[in-house]
């Protein structure tokens, strides 16, 4: 039989018979297309039509060839465009599909699919805000109801109580229709409802196991609220199903190098920009993969990657700075400068640029410069946050009136019992970092990262209360059974396993804010060890103050704040030391700088564990290191930066005021 198909009819009878071929016949579909254009020659529909079949029969290649020239000389085509947007994406060249997509959607903004593929492609470059925007574009433009379509339009105009007002009068309604609960699984988690969203969210996945945009959702969240394991769980099944999605491989790679597998992560990183080239927050993330692996020059190349592409990319120069032992050029120092002189430059580069131009003049010697750049971003910073260091101090006196001594001998011998994790605990910057390093030296000792479980934990268990209340976490754990503190501690053992990537028997918990937690980690981990990293008041807190951080902090973008911040954690600890004596390890930085060995022999005498030469030889330890001071304690022990803070000391009246006697009297503790 002839299968050889050819134009017959008149023209448009033809294409409507290549078309409906498409889907199930593309071969056939590209035969009758191509007799088309024998026929009719550089006909616009009937080389679309090529296209199109030509990518559904992986000649994507030759399909792109096709549709290049054609988009070029039908601009306004919006289909043109769109086909153009699914061939880059195919042949894996995410930049040129983000840029036909938005193009079609400029042409068409009512196409729902190339709505829903931009977002994909958006959020796979960690442009999550567009790449949500993007996606509530296509909820309002596929769905035909009017009081959704009323729903998406709040939620890209960010009136989130509006919005979920018409979508739970729709799923009063109807109230299995699942994207709709997707809409209000969303809503809740921009209004911080996470716990509300995860309950959507299941009860979607429930409804319709297969609805992929549920699961990639539920993934988000799950690593949002540090749950990396069950999030890398729903990850890796939607992997399954659709391997290529740019989407679902970022969000692995960034959960992957959550929990350690830098090596997958940076791979995975590495796939996305040979499809990103041009992208600079894929380069960013490269490069703090690398930075975490020891991959010194690699990392450097990455950041200067992101410059390149983006000049204005302020955290690009905040990341080489922030590698500590880099030294800009005075070209770089020029470029900096031009950039922070831009009108429109945006606070968040800005305040990045100036980090960066106070750690380059460090430096150089120039304090005076460089005081006003960290003041000047800190200040940036600060001006956007909501911080208030009273109710810190607030936070602090209700946990010494929650955890008792009473309390703890109501409790004695409840909790698991699991010897495992060793927590050092304390101020950020305070030689954490450094003890770490060399605790994770130790042939019985690995060591992790900032777990964020503890802290995950004391907000379920607020959330648990239904309160705001600052301390609320405190009053619940009060009220739990010697079985139920038990199976708190058997869960965060089994919630950290996937950090830990040996068989060591100890492992290190370096979250410096689970001092707040010391009460819960007695409570629930009496076995536990916890280890207090302390340094001098105003050699810390100024080390704060110069250091920008990704997430958190908030105390740390001004003197005043930090210094009481300082004086409450010293206040709280002080307080463990009396309820619970002996239990916490107390480590003074500039005593580990003076004498190593003695600190390290008293830290593995508290441990139980015995002394090994290998500690001593920290900085030949190749272990992944994530936090600010990686490329540091990859050294040997300098103490330059001991009394650094000097060069500053006629700025500091502000962070000496708020210390109070606690500096007064350091390394004793004042009476509270």
């Amino acid at each position: 039989m002839n299968t050889q198909p050819e134009p017959t009819g008149s023209l448009e009878v033809a294409l409507q018979h290549t078309a409906k071929l498409l889907e199930q016949e593309p071969q056939l579909a590209a035969e009758q297309a191509q007799a088309i254009l024998e026929a009719v020659p550089n006909h616009p529909p009937a080389a679309l039509l090529l296209a199109s079949a030509k990518r559904r029969t992986g000649e994507e290649q030759a399909a792109l060839d096709i549709l290049e020239p054609l988009a070029a000389s039908q601009p306004a085509w919006a289909a043109a465009h769109f086909e153009l947007g699914l061939t880059y994406s195919a042949l894996g060249q995410g930049d040129g599909a983000i840029q036909a997509l938005k193009k079609t959607v400029e042409l068409k903004e009512a196409h729902p699919e190339a709505w829903r593929l931009l977002a994909d492609h958006l959020l796979a470059t960690g442009d999550s805000a567009a790449g949500d925007a993007a996606y509530a574009r296509h909820i309002r433009v596929s769905t035909r109801d009017p009081l959704l379509q009323q729903a998406a339009a709040a939620m890209l105009e960010n009136d989130m109580p509006g919005a979920e007002g018409m979508l739970k009068k729709h799923l009063k309604a109807v109230p299995t229709d699942v994207p709709a609960i997707r809409m209000l699984a969303e809503v809740a988690v921009r209004c911080g409802k996470n716990q509300e969203a995860e309950q959507l969210l299941l009860r979607c996945l429930e409804l319709a196991p297969s609805f992929a945009a549920a699961r990639y959702n539920y993934a988000v969240l799950l690593q949002r609220r540090n749950d990396a394991a069950e999030a890398l769980v729903e990850i890796e099944r939607l992997l399954v199903d659709d391997p290529r999605s740019p989407s679902y491989r970022n969000l692995c790679a960034v959960i992957l190098s959550r929990v350690g597998e830098f090596e997958r992560s940076g791979k995975m990183y590495a796939e996305l920009l040979a499809e990103y080239p041009s992208n600079a927050k894929v380069w960013l993330s490269y490069g703090h993969v690398l930075k975490t692996e020891g991959r010194r020059q690699e990392c450097e190349d990455a950041y200067r990657k992101c410059i390149a592409l983006n000049p204005g990319f302020g955290e690009s120069y905040w990341s080489l700075a922030n590698l500590k032992t880099f030294r800009f050029t005075p070209g770089d120092l020029a470029r900096m400068r031009e950039q922070l002189a831009r009108t429109e430059l945006s606070d968040e580069d800005r305040l990045h640029l100036h980090f960066a131009l106070g750690k380059a003049a460090e430096d150089a010697g120039d304090h005076t410069e460089a005081f006003e750049h960290y003041d000047k971003g800190n200040a940036t910073h600060r001006a956007g946050l909501s911080y208030d260091a009273d109710m810190n101090t607030l936070r602090v006196n209700r946990l010494k009136k929650r955890f008792t001594p009473e309390l703890f001998a109501a409790r004695a011998g409840v909790g698991c019992d699991a010897p495992d994790p060793i927590f050092i605990v304390g101020m950020p910057r305070s030689g954490s970092t450094l003890l770490e390093q060399i605790l994770s030296s130790h042939s019985a000792v690995e060591g992790t990262t900032e777990l964020p479980d503890i802290i995950s934990m004391a907000k379920d268990l607020r959330e648990e209360s239904g309160s705001n209340e600052i301390v609320a976490y405190a009053d619940v754990l009060a009220t739990k059974t010697d079985k139920q503190l038990r199976e708190l501690g058997e869960k965060y053992i089994e919630d950290t396993r996937i950090h830990r990537k040996t068989d060591s028997p100890f492992f290190i918990d370096k979250m410096p804010n689970n001092f707040l937690h010391v009460g819960m980690i007695q409570l629930v981990l009496p076995n536990a060890k916890i280890i207090d990293a302390r340094r001098h008041p105003l050699g810390c807190c100024f080390s704060n103050f110069k250091q920008y951080y990704a997430r958190g902090q908030n105390f740390s973008y001004s003197l005043s704040d930090m210094g009481k911040f300082y004086r409450d954690y010293v206040d709280l600890m002080a307080h463990f030391d009396q309820v619970l004596p002996g239990r916490v390890h107390r480590v003074i930085y500039e005593d580990t700088v003076q004498d190593t060995e003695a600190m390290v022999r008293s830290v593995l005498d508290y441990c139980g564990l015995p002394f090994e030469e290998e500690c001593l030889r920290f900085f030949e330890n190749t272990r992944p290191v994530r936090t600010a001071s990686s490329e540091q304690v990859r050294q040997p022990i300098y103490n330059q930066g001991v009394e650094q803070w000097r060069h500053y000391e006629q700025w500091l009246d502000p962070l000496k005021d708020a210390l109070g006697e606690t500096l007064d009297v350091y390394p004793a503790v004042p009476r509270f």
